[in-house]
Order: structure tokens, then C-alpha cells, then sequence
């Protein structure tokens, strides 16, 4: 049997819908689980799997909407794909703005809603893979030196080497050591390659 390569949760109150959406989103190859409340999701560890979460906006407690906005608080990224019987513009307005994928109106077809699973599990795995890139240059920077931060910071501004030299009381050469060792550390391959990294990584710019 082929392992499922990604989670599906299930938030809904009713059983009858727990089951028949378990049950429809194993047999498209998806691992599934169910919860009653929002509370018993929250009280769950998230998977590894890329996935996404088929909410019922109604729900006893915590609505989904109060979910939402409670995983938003959490930094709980998982992308959100609402369904409810009581549809209204207001609400499903409201959790599109908040980032939700789709908003399904019960009864709803199976591929409407296999659709918008499927391009929530799109949006989880750019997500995931965004975050693993950042780690991994922040993991990089991080083992630059003080020197070679300084180095970096008055590269990406634009400063020549004389500059950069000047600024940080040292010689033109040494510069161009600490440069030739930022750039190897960081794995850029050229200057606009350095200056997307520090974009990336939020590096203010060293100019007075």
C-alpha cells in the first residue's frame, strides 16, 4: 500500500460528515483525521506530511472562524479550506480575507472539494519549502563572523572595498578576503545573489 504524502484533518461536529469525508479523502489517497471540535485539533501535534485542514465553520465551542484566528495567534500555518451548511457572503468574505482557500457551501461535489484540498496541499508545500530555504540561510549567516557581518552588511549597500576598508579600519585586502569567505559561506554566486540572501534575510542596509 503506497504511503500518503499528505494529511488531511477534518474538523466537523456531525459524525455522519466525519465519516463519509474520512472516508472519501483515504480513498483519494490521503492520510485523514477527524475531530469533533476545534479543541480536540488544537490538542493534536501537527503532522509532518504537507496537508491542510477541511473546517466546518459551526462548530460547539470554538467556531471555525475563532479557529482561524486562534491558529493565525498560534503560528499554526496550515492552509484552510472552510465548509459549511449555512452559508452567508459576510462570513465566507471574511475567511477568504484571513487567508482561507475555499469556502464550500454543504451539499458540495466531491471534486469541488478534492480541488480545493488539492490546492490547499500545493499551498502548504511552497510554504514549507519557503520556510526550509529561510532556515537554511539564516543557518548560513549564522556562521558568518562579526568581521564578515559587517562585511556583508556594506556589500549589499553598495560600498566598494576601499569603502568598506575605510569604514571598518582595515586594509583593502583584508576586505577582499572577508568578502571572498562571505560569499562561499552564504553560497552566492554573485553580488545580486548576495544582495536577494540579505533581502531575505531582512539585513538593514549599513549606509549613514
Amino acid at each position: 500500500m503506497r504511503k500518503p504524502i499528505a494529511a488531511v484533518r477534518v474538523v466537523d461536529d456531525d459524525t455522519s460528515v466525519r465519516e463519509a469525508l474520512g472516508g472519501l479523502l483515504r480513498s483519494a489517497g490521503f492520510a485523514v483525521e477527524t475531530f469533533a471540535s476545534a479543541q480536540e485539533f488544537l490538542a493534536r501535534p501537527p503532522s509532518d506530511l504537507p496537508g491542510c485542514l477541511v473546517l466546518d465553520v459551526r462548530l460547539p465551542g470554538l467556531s471555525g472562524l475563532d479557529l482561524q484566528q486562534r491558529m493565525a495567534e498560534l503560528n499554526i500555518e496550515m492552509p484552510i479550506v472552510f465548509i459549511t451548511g449555512h452559508g452567508d457572503v459576510p462570513t465566507s468574505v471574511r475567511a477568504m480575507k484571513a487567508g482561507a482557500v475555499e469556502f464550500l457551501t454543504k451539499p458540495f461535489g466531491e471534486r469541488d472539494l478534492l480541488d480545493a484540498i488539492r490546492q490547499a496541499i500545493d499551498r502548504d508545500q511552497v510554504a514549507r519549502r519557503q520556510h526550509a530555504e529561510l532556515s537554511d540561510l539564516r543557518a548560513r549567516h549564522a556562521s558568518l563572523t562579526p568581521r564578515e557581518r559587517e562585511v556583508l552588511e556594506r556589500v549589499v549597500s553598495g560600498l566598494l572595498n576601499k569603502q568598506i576598508a575605510a569604514e571598518l579600519g582595515t586594509s583593502e585586502v583584508t576586505i577582499k578576503v572577508h568578502r571572498g569567505q562571505v560569499m562561499r559561506k552564504m553560497g552566492a554566486a554573485s553580488l545580486a545573489d548576495l544582495v536577494r540572501m540579505a533581502e531575505r534575510l531582512r539585513i538593514r542596509d549599513a549606509k549613514p
